[in-house]
């Protein structure tokens, strides 16, 4: 027809080209884009506008913007055209530069034109720029109702302006179920669960068909609430309405996900057994759900369940959930094992690689975890939060410290998590006028009005030491969650402020906060720190009442307490009446009070019970080893050291850091390389009430006091 020339072309050349967009077939549609401009039609104003449709629709927005700019005579059509080409295509920003071109023109624009500049904030995020757009409409009179009313509430809620798209919600006299299941999903997105089924409501007493997305919307609300009850009606009302559970993207993995949440891991498995085993959304939904309630053998099991009964290959999600069970698992093997698949199956997108850091950091290989991280060659944000979380969680908060500020110096996307983990990092080190510095980039950008980062910064300055502006920080809180509360005390406990953290604990109770195992665990601290028996006694049986049952750590608390005290053989009693056999941590405590007592009858007695401890924990077989050494003990003295060997544990040199000048010093036992060594010796020369060699100064031991013979394995 076209090498004909036929007069039909420009008839028929439109419905051509949308084929080929259709059919994503851009070679065809060059060809035909040749003919046009062969025969002549190519000035035909609705063959420019459908050749500019077909570019636009296939992505190529520089052929598109060629055949815009050479196009005579442009309408409000083709206007239209080329935005929502670069909008629908992920490109906002450059279709609403167009739209301010078109304004200066001064055309009149309609609600078509309006609903995508209205897509394009939304996809921005730009309150400022919806708050324009909006204003535009009302200001040129656009009738904002039907699509474009829809469009505007979800523009407003992409933003996190959630009371403004209500209240276009709530103008509109006649809401669609588009529009109703719009405003769900992103109450949701924002945590506000309780008003997307409040919505949910309505829509039923509307008499409005739910579809299928309303009801995943719901799902997922009555799944963030716990409302285990409602989220059962809303399946029983899916079932009764024959509504499809067995597509990808379908109610399938709702209901898992929304049992899941509801820690009904039964019902999820029942419920992905019910659909048939072809759902690997549904899958993965399930092994992740059983990865953060805890069960990482379960999750694996899940993983190889699917492979052999459901037939379906783990993707990146799978494999992303097995490593964050070999990760919380603390499974090194595995997690290598799971990289070797990995590499098998050429799967190294960014899930992988950051969940391959994550396992390495945790599993405590950071060689491993810096290789991938180095290998990575896009590092998005979450990719170096988990390397600087990696290494601030195993001991290596100076580097931590350092990847920040390379993030920051060359600037690097960060968020809230960065500064997060690098306030922790600096809590670690006691790195104080570094934690001062994040606090006031946080407030110059904005954001420290956050629960987890101002819970942080007071972590932060009362470790390092500065309480009253960890006071200001708690005391300023909006909201304050028991994680807060809980921080403040173990501040004011480690501080010896016993009676301030007793207040802080009744204070936070009338509030009507409910402490939590670690709360005790901070009060009993303190309690040791302090040494107040009777406070630490009550505290314990106080658990009690709020359903707590101690852990090991609130019995060494408890044993530490009264072996610090003199109450050696009550703290004996407590560990005889523990419901599980004692670990190093509380033989130690009690080791510890025995030494401090001079009670070398009780060591003896639990002799056996010490020796057949099996740790990981050095301090403990040196305390011990010490013990044995200062009573002339060689014999058991030779015992601990034996063991310590066979299990290739060796004694960590202890150190103490200052900060100085905006500078972190580190001082080692036994550390004789410091630059001004000389002058430190010399200086507590002067003061020898300052020098005590029994607490492990080896500068100035003396080798003819018997006690001293190994003054290296003192602490």
């Amino acid at each position: 027809m076209l090498c004909s020339g036929t007069s039909n072309g420009p008839f028929i050349l439109p419905s051509v080209l949308t084929a080929c967009a259709g059919f994503g077939d851009l070679g065809v549609g060059d060809k035909v884009h040749g003919s046009i401009i062969k025969f002549g039609f190519d000035t035909d104003p609705v063959v420019e506008t459908s050749l500019l449709a077909f570019y636009g629709q296939l992505g190529c927005l520089k052929d598109a913007r060629k055949v815009f700019d050479n196009m005579p005579l442009k309408d409000l059509v083709s206007w239209s055209c080329i935005i929502s080409s670069h909008v629908d295509t992920g490109h906002p920003a450059e279709g609403l530069e167009m739209f301010k071109l078109l304004s200066s023109r001064g055309i009149e624009v309609d609600a078509v034109m309006m609903l995508t500049v209205a897509q394009a904030c939304g996809q921005l995020g730009s309150l400022k720029l919806a708050r324009s757009v909006h204003g535009h409409v009302v200001r040129r009179r656009v009738q904002a109702s039907g699509s474009l009313g829809d469009c505007l509430v979800l523009m407003y809620s992409k933003c996190g302006d959630m009371f403004s798209a209500e209240s276009i919600f709530r103008s509109k006299a006649n809401n669609s179920i588009i529009s109703r299941t719009a405003l769900i999903h992103c109450y949701n997105h924002w945590g506000g669960f309780e008003q997307a089924v409040e919505i949910f409501l309505e829509t039923m007493r509307d008499k409005m068909e739910p579809n299928v997305v309303t009801i995943m919307g719901v799902l997922n609300s009555c799944g963030g609430l716990h409302l285990l009850r409602e989220g059962k009606s809303v399946h029983c009302y899916a079932i009764k309405n024959s509504l499809n559970f067995e597509e990808e993207n379908s109610l399938g993995p709702a209901l898992v996900g929304f049992y899941s949440e509801c820690n009904q891991l039964t019902y999820s498995r029942r419920v992905l057994h019910g659909f048939g085993w072809r759902n690997l959304i549904s899958w993965n939904v399930l092994i992740s759900a059983y990865v953060q309630q805890g069960f990482s053998n379960e999750a694996f099991e899940l993983m190889m369940q699917m492979q052999r009964q459901g037939g379906l290959m783990p993707d990146s999600f799978s494999l992303s959930s097995s490593l964050s069970a070999c990760a919380d698992s603390g499974n090194l093997q595995l997690g290598c094992q799971m990289h070797g698949y990995c590499i098998k199956r050429q799967l190294s997108d960014e899930f992988i690689q950051n969940a391959l850091v994550d396992m390495y950091s945790k599993c405590g290989s950071m060689d491993s975890a810096f290789l991938i991280f180095d290998a990575v060659q896009e590092k998005s944000v979450i990719t170096w939060n988990s390397m600087i979380t990696g290494f601030s969680q195993n001991g290596n908060s100076v580097e931590a410290i350092r990847l920040f500020d390379h993030m920051y110096r060359n600037c690097l996307e960060m968020n809230e998590v960065t500064f997060l983990t690098a306030i922790q990092a600096c809590s670690n080190m006691g790195h104080l006028d570094k934690g001062k510095w994040l606090h006031q980039k946080l407030i110059s950008y904005g954001v420290e009005k956050d629960l987890y980062l101002e819970t942080a910064l007071a972590d932060m300055y009362a470790k390092c030491g500065d309480l009253r502006t960890a006071k200001r920080v708690f005391n300023k809180m909006p909201e304050k969650s028991v994680v807060t509360w809980s921080i403040m005390i173990a501040g004011y406990g480690i501080h010896g402020h016993m009676d301030a953290a007793m207040s802080l604990f009744d204070r936070m109770v009338e509030m009507g906060i409910r402490p939590n195992g670690i709360t005790f665990m901070n009060i009993l601290s303190a309690c040791s720190h302090s040494g107040h028996v009777d406070a630490g006694k009550f505290y314990f049986r106080l658990m009690e009442n709020y359903s707590i049952e101690p852990n090991l750590e609130h019995f060494a608390c408890l044993v530490d307490l009264l072996s610090r005290a003199g109450d050696v053989d009550g703290a004996y009693g407590v560990i005889n009446s523990m419901p599980f056999p004692a670990d190093a941590s509380i033989w130690g405590a009690l080791v510890n009070g025995c030494r401090i007592h001079h009670r070398m009858d009780i060591i003896q007695f639990i002799q056996r019970d010490l020796l057949d401890v099996t740790t990981d924990d050095t301090g403990y077989y040196t305390l011990l080893s010490n013990i044995y050494a200062e009573e002339g003990k060689w014999v058991e003295f030779g015992t601990v050291r034996s063991k310590m060997e066979r299990t290739g544990l060796k004694k960590v040199p202890g150190y103490s850091t200052i900060e100085l000048g905006n500078k972190i010093y580190r001082f080692g036992a036994g550390d004789t390389y410091h630059w001004r060594f000389n002058e430190v010796c010399s200086f507590l020369e002067n003061f020898p009430s300052l020098a005590r060699p029994q607490q492990g100064c080896s500068v100035f031991a003396n080798p003819s006091n018997e006690s001293f013979i190994f003054p290296e394995y003192h602490e």
